[in-house]
């Protein structure tokens, strides 16, 4: 899988030994033919890479060819086996072939490998950018390191191992200079030079951003960036003659830093150079509008340069940040604070030519928000489809350089065969092979001019359907007040209603109590009546016998005397009763009389008892009754400032305790 293919009829470059034309492999020590010349690695057997070499990589016919000497894995150095589809680590240490196979038992001596000799620690490349312009369009200089090592065997074989040959600084470099620019370029261009001189985490934030951006990047082909070092970045100040006025130090050593940048700057530009700077940017920002217009009102004849491109991708990315800026703020006062004031204007504006009244300033802050995430939202779709373009020409131009590199490597091994006719022929090859890499590295540019161009249309398009959903907005803002008008007119007739409905009801209930007094008093009446009853037949219970029948009325007589009659009778036994009866009825029927007189005269009393209960009930409603009647009949009656409980009830003068209640009363 991983196999590569040397040069065939070159010389070895361990041994030296001369090859035929077909072999690629050398015929005495089995190493591939066209592999670097690495004293250290392929002489001395002692697997390190260089000081400027990320790895060095070179294949052999038989494994156990590698042991001409002690094969020695320094402490700063990894080294890799691969056989087939295996990748297997050799350990630091040294090795003599039967140890070696004994401790990696799984490997195959008389099978052909490829070995991959890296360092320990990631290899730094040193970057260095003159022309990186901020949101004023002023030139930042930039020097980076960007340290890399590789993480993923495989991936790295498949992309990097189809030639014997090592990767280094400069071929690290060349491959990631277009990117880590862009970047750079993204993240400078999206602030202003007075921003980053008071931004004390400028480093930090820079640091991180090409780390992330990398790091997508380089995952695919097995490496991965471990640190960033933003070693310098500036701005340098000229006159007319292009002589250097003076420098502001954004990101350097610890003792550029402490230089006052607020001060500096105030130093390098006066007010009236801010001006024209700050109209300078307008300007830009206008033409960049024009031409989308132009771009959208006439396709065929609108072209955008890769110079246009990218700076019109920093506009981008500048109202993306101030828009964002807007968002994360609580209120306009910290808008402003975090720079966001010119877009602030900008959308104000906008909201006062609409016409777009509010009745508060905490309402008129959230429409400015909401037309901000509305521009943002449209911004945000461009930058997202320009990001996920740049990212396919990134791969396909990091994929074309690193083969134009391995075309360039086949060309220095070509120079290295000793026929001279094969040697020609094989370069001419190779030189046809970098010609038509460098027509695909055209070609890429071309396709990155038409998908500049595609993306400048879906700008466009992302702002018509800004407007779109701006005036959706405004439309659903307006129902809503429309509805919030309707709900609150219903909620203030419901409450008129329900309020009128309350003073009906408290009315009702005062005619009402006006209404019920003279049914009181009738009801008082026969309550007393029913006292009076009650206290008669108390009295006429405490009586004897004889009495009873001499106060009775005249109806009630002859009933009380056959009621005390057969209470007399209930007394008796049989034999009592045989005899009153004189002999008419025997015991058992006499016995039978007895029981049906003591059920009829229980029932009576059980009668009598629930009569007396009913009147007890029906004299406590009617004292409740006439105690509220009293109690209204006062309130009616009672002149203003009267005597009252304290709990509010009217009283009479004469009376010591409230008739409504029967709390005391205090003395006049």
């Amino acid at each position: 899988m991983f196999q590569m293919f040397g040069v065939k009829g070159a010389g070895c470059p361990r041994c030296e030994r001369k090859n035929g034309g077909d072999a690629r492999y050398c015929a005495g020590c089995g190493l591939i033919l066209g592999a670097p010349r690495n004293a250290p690695v392929l002489r001395e057997n002692r697997w390190v890479a260089g000081p400027d070499e990320l790895a060095v990589f070179f294949g052999v016919r038989e494994l156990s060819g590698l042991f001409v000497k002690t094969l020695r894995v320094p402490a700063t150095a990894r080294a890799f086996i691969l056989q087939g589809d295996k990748a297997t680590e050799v350990p630091q240490g040294e090795y003599e072939i039967e140890g070696f196979f004994t401790r990696l038992n799984h490997l195959l001596r008389d099978q052909h490998a490829e070995i991959l000799v890296t360092r320990t620690g990631a290899l730094p490349v040193r970057f260095e950018f003159g022309d990186v312009h901020t949101a004023e369009h002023l030139p930042v200089s930039a020097r980076f390191t960007v340290s890399i090592r590789i993480e993923n065997v495989p991936p790295f074989a498949r992309h990097f191992m189809t030639m014997p040959g090592t990767i280094g600084e400069a071929e690290l470099r060349e491959l990631l200079a277009h990117p880590v620019r862009q970047l750079a370029a993204e993240f400078v261009g999206a602030r202003s030079i007075r921003e980053m001189a008071g931004n004390r985490e400028l480093r930090e934030q820079l640091d991180e951003r090409l780390q992330g951006g990398l790091k997508l990047l380089l995952a695919e082909y097995g490496l991965a960036v471990t640190a960033v070092d933003t070693l310098e970045l500036r701005h340098d100040k000229f006159d007319a003659n292009r002589a250097r006025v003076g420098s502001l130090w954004l990101a350097a050593d610890e003792k550029h830093v402490q230089i006052q940048h607020a001060r500096h700057l105030d130093e390098l530009y006066t007010a009236e150079e801010w001006n024209r700077i700050a109209r300078a940017e307008q300007e830009l920002k206008l033409r960049q509008r024009r031409a989308e217009l132009r771009q959208d009102e006439a396709i065929a004849k609108a072209e955008l340069s890769l110079q246009g491109a990218d700076r019109a991708h920093g506009v981008r990315a500048r109202q993306i940040e101030l828009y964002g800026r807007i968002l994360e703020a609580q209120s306009r006062e910290q808008a402003i604070r975090n720079g966001a004031a010119e877009v602030l204007a900008e959308l104000e504006h906008e909201r006062a030519q609409k016409s777009a009244a509010r009745a508060d300033e905490a309402a008129e802050w959230q429409h400015l928000r909401a037309l901000a995430q509305v521009r943002m939202r449209a911004e945000l779709e461009a930058a997202r489809q320009e990001a996920v373009q740049a990212r396919q020409l990134a791969q396909q131009r990091f994929s074309q350089q690193l083969l134009q590199q391995q075309i360039r490597n086949k060309i220095e091994q070509a120079r290295q065969i000793e026929d001279a006719a094969r040697q020609h022929a094989e370069l001419t090859r190779l030189r046809q092979d970098e010609a038509e890499a460098a027509r695909r590295v055209r070609d890429i540019d071309e396709a990155e001019h038409v998908a500049r161009h595609q993306a400048l249309l879906l700008a466009n398009a992302a702002h018509r359907r800004e407007a779109e959903r701006l005036q959706e907005w405004e439309d659903e803002q307006a129902r809503q007040r429309i509805g919030d008008a309707r709900r609150g007119a219903g909620q203030a007739d419901a409450l008129a209603q329900h309020e009128k409905l309350l003073r009906t009801i408290e009315a009702d209930a005062r005619l009402a109590e006006v209404q019920d007094l003279p049914r009181a008093f009738e009801r008082a009446h026969e309550l007393e009546l029913a006292r009076m009853e009650i206290a008669r037949g108390e009295s006429l219970a405490a009586m004897d016998d004889t009495a009873k029948l001499a106060v009775a009325a005249a109806p009630n007589a002859a009933l009380l005397n056959d009621f005390m009659k057969t209470r007399v009778h209930a007394n008796m036994d049989a034999d009592q009763l045989a005899a009153l009866s004189s002999g008419k009825l025997s015991p058992a029927e006499a016995q039978a009389l007895v029981r049906e007189e003591q059920a009829r005269r229980e029932a009576e009393v059980d009668k009598d008892r629930r009569h007396q209960l009913d009147l007890l009930a029906l004299q406590n409603d009617v004292n409740k009754a006439a105690l509220a009647a009293q109690a209204g009949l006062g309130a009616a009656l009672a002149p203003a400032g009267g005597r009252q409980c304290v709990h509010g009830h009217p009283a009479r003068g004469e009376d010591r305790f409230c008739p409504a209640c029967g709390a005391a009363l205090a003395l006049a």
